[in-house]
């Protein structure tokens, strides 16, 4: 899949692995390992973000398919999570490369020490020759089980270790056009891949699926990075990938690329509440401005100060997302005001600006 966008050389790849296709062949786990063990000859270091853990322990709680109930998906989730390592150990061990356990939630990756201690922690296994395999401890994490998706959390871990490539590895062979043919390339999500999917979730694209998978893709492309989504089933796909064959579907990023606090302001944190601003402050963010606090209209939620806010305008679309300084009571006493005017109703002030643009996103 030769493109110019596309990087010439993958120094660090992360791929993530549906349960679809871990569940669906045995094989799998040798196959793809054989794979990531070449790359890792040629130079290019791994992470795996590895679904899995509960479609293994069905069994083992006397399950024949994935339940409802929030405390058998754990009991699930922590029975198969062992048997999901022994495989990658046993399949990368036939190459003589070691692997290291991983789990994460999404609280780790929301708070800003924990999210630097993930990446350290990531960075030493990978200069100590493992291969990390990475999945949500769904045992404990109730939320990222009902909502969350191994597709968005390996976008955030794309960003989090620096990676030059993304592989989504699926049953299907990547995104496909209202023909059925395969799209090889895809310039922009928002217009080109999303009106593909169908139905389109609202808001985010949604949790499962090529849904799911094109989300992911925005996501990193938001940091720079490249993704492909292609069939984990076929022989050697990320060899194939790596070598520069027409293989999936690649997402390209757009020109723009956040930096890596910013993508985990704007990607990674869930907003504690919303600020509504007025048109001439939409302007003003759009321009690099910050949010003082004469543009704020109202106030939404109840949140503290360094808190995750959502800016949206006065037709409610969000704008950007950002830290603000200040708590919502505060936020509400100040709305409307001129900087200057702060420290005279709170009497006190955390700066000039509700949200400072050194803190802040635009989406």
């Amino acid at each position: 899949m030769s493109h110019p966008d596309r990087p010439a050389r993958v120094r660090r790849l992360v791929v993530k692995i549906g349960s679809t296709v871990l569940a669906s062949d045995a094989g799998a786990f040798a196959r793809i390992a054989r794979d990531l063990a070449r790359a890792r000859e040629r130079g290019t270091s791994i992470v795996v973000v590895s679904s899995g853990a509960i479609a293994l322990g069905l069994d083992a709680v006397g399950l024949t398919k994935r339940p409802r109930s929030i405390p058998l998906l754990q009991a699930a989730a922590a029975a198969g999570q062992p048997e999901l390592m022994r495989r990658w150990q046993k399949a990368f061990a036939r190459h003589e490369v070691g692997v290291a356990q991983v789990l994460l939630t999404h609280a780790d990756l929301a708070d800003r020490r924990r999210y630097l201690n993930a990446r350290r922690s990531l960075e030493a296994l990978i200069q100590a020759g493992l291969v990390p395999i990475v999945n949500e401890n769904d045992t404990v994490a109730v939320d990222e089980i009902r909502f969350g998706d191994n597709d968005q959390l390996a976008a955030m871990i794309t960003s989090l270790v620096g990676a030059d490539l993304l592989v989504l590895l699926s049953d299907v062979e990547g995104l496909r056009d209202r023909s059925g043919g395969r799209v090889a390339v895809v310039r922009d999500v928002a217009a080109e891949a999303v009106p593909l999917v169908d139905p389109p979730a609202p808001g985010r694209l949604g949790s499962g699926g090529m849904a799911s998978k094109l989300e992911s893709a925005r996501v990193a492309g938001l940091h720079g990075v490249p993704v492909v989504i292609a069939a984990g089933l076929s022989p050697s796909p990320v060899e194939k990938i790596l070598a520069g064959e027409d293989v999936g579907t690649l997402v390209l990023p757009p020109r723009g690329r956040l930096p890596s606090r910013k993508h985990w302001i704007g990607v990674t944190l869930r907003p504690r509440g919303a600020l509504v601003v007025d048109a001439g402050a939409v302007r003003a963010l759009r321009g690099g401005k910050s949010l003082l606090p004469s543009g704020v209209v109202s106030v939404e939620g109840a949140f503290e100060a360094g808190d995750p806010v959502a800016v949206r305008d006065p037709e409610g679309r969000d704008v950007a997302r950002g830290l603000t300084a200040y708590a919502a009571d505060e936020v509400e006493r100040i709305r409307g005001l001129h900087t200057k005017e702060i420290a005279r109703r709170l009497g006190y002030e955390s700066g000039g600006e509700v949200v400072h643009r050194d803190d802040l996103v635009l989406v």
